[in-house]
């Protein structure tokens, strides 16, 4: 993926109609994914392993090669599909070359007589179909949630075979010391229907989408919903895209980012209000019996971090501290503020995977779908066990003394 993204991807799930499939695909993509439309991630997660080079087939029955069909979900999307042979099986990754020049990696490729299915966690995708007699064609589905959609691969040739455009070179930083605003900003009413919520910077570009006024006052002062006090009742139901050029060069930091929609919230909604200190239930994230268990990142303090989901409860963290932990995970997960009460002060890269409840991801209800229960037994544990088991650490409910910003004024978006 996914260039300079983030976002708060509840692709959990972020998961479709066939529009919705476009969508969820291209917001893995810019933002930072969430297999069905659910979203939050930091900074980009790491990018994709290179394409393994297209070889030849060894023998007609053999899937290495590149494949290719178009997807017809509400627009048409080219996808591409490179196979090579593995110790065991077969390694594959996909493209959507219509949306991103980057590869996603499918996590596994099965062939069972004629039938062949593959998966991409990251976006919550599998296709599933069935092999022509001559080995040249491959027709089947491809299912982003509820509603799959016909997609039949060919086996290309050198000279059918799709061109797969050259990526962007990376952005560099923004100067750690700039004070950036936005130069031209674009506020619209989201679509009705459309599945996604999430924050981005790519190629230069700030993008919202279906985000309403608390999650741009959370994002942009590291707050919880649920620390905002005394807003109208539009706050919450109201959607806007925005998408926005900064006016200084560079990559932004995270804390560059909120600085600049601060700054929008101010000029475009005319917000004002004031700080305040009252009594809130929390989430407390404290060390638990043994210490953590979590690797310390190798990663240089200016290097850019991740959180994102490949599915509901399957989250990867990178070069983050347990403070920026806790404000992803009230943001982009729990249902109130969390604290961080470590006391730990290092960066760390780790997995945690657990089954949400229905408390979790409720942030994202309307634009994505709600985690779905599970009966089977090989599940992973709840959040709270997972976090003890799977990183040393313990969350709790709390009652503590939080921040609170309370609304003095607020106007639903100037014009553009």
């Amino acid at each position: 993926m996914l260039p300079e993204s983030f976002a708060r991807t509840l692709a959990s799930s972020c998961r479709m109609l066939s529009r919705r499939i476009a969508a969820i695909i291209l917001l893995a993509t810019t933002f930072a994914l969430l297999p069905a439309a659910q979203l939050r991630a930091q900074a980009p997660a790491a990018a994709p392993s290179a394409a393994p080079p297209a070889a030849a087939p060894s023998s007609p029955q053999d899937l290495t090669g590149i494949w290719q069909g178009t997807l017809h979900a509400g627009q048409d999307l080219r996808i591409i599909v490179k196979i090579t042979k593995a110790e065991s099986g077969y390694k594959s990754v996909f493209y959507s070359i219509d949306q991103t020049p980057n590869p996603f990696t499918i996590d596994k490729t099965t062939l069972d007589g004629p039938a062949v299915k593959f998966t991409v966690a990251l976006i919550g995708g599998t296709f599933e179909g069935k092999l022509s007699a001559d080995w040249k064609t491959i027709v089947g589905n491809w299912s982003q949630g509820p509603n799959p959609l016909p997609l039949t691969l060919s086996r290309a040739t050198p000279e059918t075979e799709w061109t797969i455009p050259t990526p962007p070179p990376p952005v560099p930083p923004m100067a750690a010391n700039a004070d950036p605003s936005f130069d031209v900003a674009t506020i619209k009413p989201s679509q009705p229907g459309r599945q996604g919520k999430g924050f981005g910077f790519q190629a230069g570009h700030f993008r919202t989408i279906n985000t309403n006024m608390n999650d741009l006052i959370a994002f942009a002062y590291g707050l919880h919903s649920k620390q905002i006090v005394d807003a109208p009742a539009w706050f919450g139901t109201d959607l806007f895209d925005i998408e926005a050029k900064p006016d200084t060069e560079g990559r932004p930091s995270l804390k560059q980012m909120g600085i600049m929609v601060q700054k929008l919230l101010t000029e475009r909604f005319q917000l004002k209000f004031h700080h305040d200190t009252r009594e809130l239930s929390v989430y407390a994230i404290t060390v638990a019996p043994g210490g953590p268990k979590m690797t310390k990142t190798t990663s240089a303090v200016t290097d850019q971090q991740a959180f994102f989901f490949r599915g509901l409860g399957d989250l990867t963290v990178r070069n983050m501290d347990m403070k920026s932990f806790a404000s992803w995970m009230q943001n982009g997960v729990m249902d109130r503020p969390v604290v961080d009460q470590t006391g730990l002060t290092d960066r760390y890269d780790f997995p945690l995977k657990w089954t949400p409840d229905d408390s979790q991801f409720v942030q994202f209800r309307g634009v994505a779908a709600p985690p779905a229960p599970t009966e089977d037994p090989n599940a992973p544990p709840s959040l709270y066990t997972a976090v003890t088991e799977q990183l040393g650490l313990k969350i709790g409910p709390a009652k503590l003394p939080d921040d609170v910003i309370v609304i003095d004024h607020a106007e639903k978006p100037s014009a553009n």
